[in-house]
């Protein structure tokens, strides 16, 4: 069982991303072929393509954190000694953590109000909250994902090991 948690920590994300975006190119097929082939729509393919990408959009930043592929400017940091660079890359993190549940925080509330008054969407009928839960989500595992980094961050300056720098877009 401990294998099964293993692959899921370790692919997550990437299995969340690649359901919705195949969930919005499905839809959105289906609305062209029926928009310009049996020249009518439905209200609904549209708002399930958006809610899709949101969801996809908050999931994918927290994929980005793990792999640290976020855009970064490390010309400085490059040359430096591994506890130096250990030591900026824990700052940067404290920094993320605190700004990252700070955000999670204030996803909160509007939240709480989309489900006190039970909003719903206009296509779809569906309860509104279930997509503005997308951002708390999205925060919550972006914070996950930090601390794993800030630990393997602090073993790496405990054990003036090379820091782990992070998969680059275009070496995937």
């Amino acid at each position: 069982m401990s294998n099964f948690f293993k692959t899921l920590e370790n692919n997550l994300e990437r299995w969340l991303c690649l359901a919705f975006y195949v969930m919005i190119v499905m839809v959105l097929c289906i609305e062209v072929i029926q928009r310009f082939g049996l020249t009518f729509s439905t209200i609904w393919g549209e708002e399930i393509a958006r809610y899709c990408f949101i969801y996809l959009a908050w999931i994918g930043a927290a994929y980005a954190v793990k792999d640290r592929a976020h855009l970064r400017i490390d010309i400085l940091v490059d040359g430096m000694p591994n506890r130096i660079k250990a030591a900026i890359y824990i700052f940067g993190g404290l920094l993320a953590i605190g700004l990252a549940c700070l955000a999670f925080y204030l996803s909160i509330h509007p939240l709480q109000i989309a489900m006190k008054y039970g909003s719903q969407t206009a296509g779809l009928r569906v309860p509104f909250w279930i997509f503005k839960l997308a951002i708390p989500i999205g925060f919550g595992l972006i914070v996950l994902r930090l601390i794993q980094a800030l630990v393997r961050d602090m073993q790496s300056f405990i054990n003036n090991e090379e820091v782990y720098e992070g998969v680059g877009v275009i070496d995937e």
